[in-house]
């Protein structure tokens, strides 16, 4: 009797679709170095970005492994959490469809409403050095699965 061996795949779609429930994403291009950019956030809008070794994304990509930092805030009240991500390592991208961006602020675990969204969006326009801040939808994102930690 023949054995078969069978193939188990899991399935990232719903995990990532999951993940992704009711976040906001912001794309930012700002040439500074990840830890400049979170002491100009943590000083200006009061939060406490700290780097997240535990959460950080690793990708392989030709045979080699990139790291991307990721930063995090959970804000004191509430459930809502804040999570800026390095989207370049050494010449690869975390979104390579979005290569002129230097960093993603994803938003997740309480509402944020567009008026917050927009003060956000504000905030960050004001530190020196932001070029482009511009919130990104799910639709636009063609590897979001990189950001799922």
């Amino acid at each position: 009797m023949a054995e078969r061996s069978a193939k188990l795949s899991l399935n990232t779609q719903d995990l990532t679709n999951e993940f992704f429930d009711e976040t906001r994403l912001l794309g930012i291009m700002s040439p500074v170095k990840d830890y400049q950019f979170c002491w100009h956030l943590n000083s200006m809008m009061g939060m406490d970005f700290r780097v997240n070794h535990e959460i950080e994304i690793q990708l392989t990509k030709k045979r080699r492994n990139y790291f991307f930092a990721v930063y995090e805030f959970c804000e004191p009240t509430g459930s809502l959490s804040h999570y800026v991500y390095n989207n370049q390592f050494e010449g690869e991208y975390l979104l390579p469809e979005f290569k002129h961006l230097d960093f993603l602020w994803l938003m997740k675990g309480d509402l944020v409403t567009d008026e917050m969204l927009q003060q956000t969006i504000n905030s960050i326009r004001s530190i020196n050095g932001v070029q482009l801040v511009l919130e990104l939808t799910n639709e636009k994102i063609k590897n979001k699965e990189h950001l799922v930690f």
